[in-house]
C-alpha cells in the first residue's frame, strides 16, 4: 500500500511539471487583465440580462435563472436545471463564465445527471469505506483501492469533457454576443478574446489537474486509512 501511495504523489508531481501548473501565475495574469479590461465589460448589460440573451442564443428556453449576491461564480446545477449567476459586475472574465454556464445547461442531459449521481456516489464511497478503513472493518483493501481507482478515472473522464466542452466554446459565444450587442469597438472586443484564449491555455491545464489532484488525493486518503 505505501508503494501505492508514493507512486501516486509521483504521478501528481509529474503531471505539474508537464502541464507547467502555476496556479499563482494564472491568479496574477487575471489580476493584470482585469485592470487592463474591466472598463471595457463593465459597459455591458446586468449578469442576468447576459445570461437570458445566452439562453435565447442557443435556443434554451427551459433554464430557470437566478440571481445569488452571495456568489462569487456561477453555477448550473443539472438536477434543478438551474443556473446560479453570481452578483459580480467589476470582472471582465463575467461574460465568458456566463456563457459556461450556458453551455452546461445544453450539454446531453444524460450525462450531466450521471455525472450528479455518479458524483455523490462516488463521494459516499470515499468516505465510508474510509471511516471503515480506520476501524480496520473491513478487510481486501486491494479490492476496495482497485473500486475506488475504477470510480475515480470515471468520475475524472465525465467531469473533464463536461468541464472542457464548455471551457473551449465559451469564448465563441462570448464573442458572438459581444459583437451582436455592438457597445464597444471590434478592436476592444478582440482583445477581450485574446485575453479568454490566453487564460483558457492555462486554465484548461489547471482545471484538468485539479480534477487529477482531487481524485489521487481521495485515494492516498483512502489508503492512509488502510495503513492506520
Amino acid at each position: 500500500m505505501g508503494y501505492l501511495i508514493i507512486f501516486l504523489i509521483l504521478i501528481l508531481i509529474n503531471l505539474a511539471y508537464v502541464y507547467n501548473i502555476n496556479i499563482s501565475k494564472l491568479k496574477k495574469f487575471a489580476e493584470n487583465e482585469e485592470k487592463k479590461l474591466n472598463s471595457i465589460t463593465d459597459i455591458f448589460p446586468a449578469n442576468i440580462e447576459i445570461c437570458k440573451a445566452f439562453l435565447k442564443r442557443i435556443n434554451n428556453n427551459t433554464v430557470q435563472i437566478e440571481e445569488e449576491k452571495n456568489y462569487q461564480s456561477c453555477l448550473y446545477i443539472a438536477i434543478t436545471n438551474k443556473i446560479i449567476i453570481a452578483d459580480v459586475k467589476n470582472s471582465y472574465t463575467r461574460i465568458q463564465t456566463i456563457a459556461h454556464e450556458c453551455l452546461h445547461s445544453i450539454q446531453d442531459r444524460k450525462i450531466q445527471l450521471f455525472n450528479f449521481i455518479f458524483s455523490n456516489i462516488y463521494l459516499i464511497y470515499f468516505i465510508l469505506v474510509t471511516i471503515l478503513g480506520i476501524f480496520n472493518i473491513i478487510q481486501n483493501t486491494w479490492m476496495f483501492i482497485s473500486i475506488m481507482l475504477a470510480f475515480s478515472y470515471t468520475y475524472y473522464f465525465i467531469r473533464s469533457y463536461l468541464e472542457m466542452d464548455a471551457m473551449i466554446k465559451a469564448k465563441y459565444l462570448a464573442k458572438e454576443y459581444m459583437e451582436e450587442m455592438n457597445l464597444t469597438s471590434k478592436d476592444k472586443i478582440d482583445k477581450i478574446i485574446k485575453s479568454y484564449e490566453d487564460l483558457n491555455n492555462m486554465g484548461i491545464k489547471v482545471t484538468n489537474y485539479e480534477l487529477m489532484l482531487e481524485t489521487i488525493v481521495k485515494t492516498i486518503i483512502m489508503a492512509i486509512a488502510f495503513l492506520i
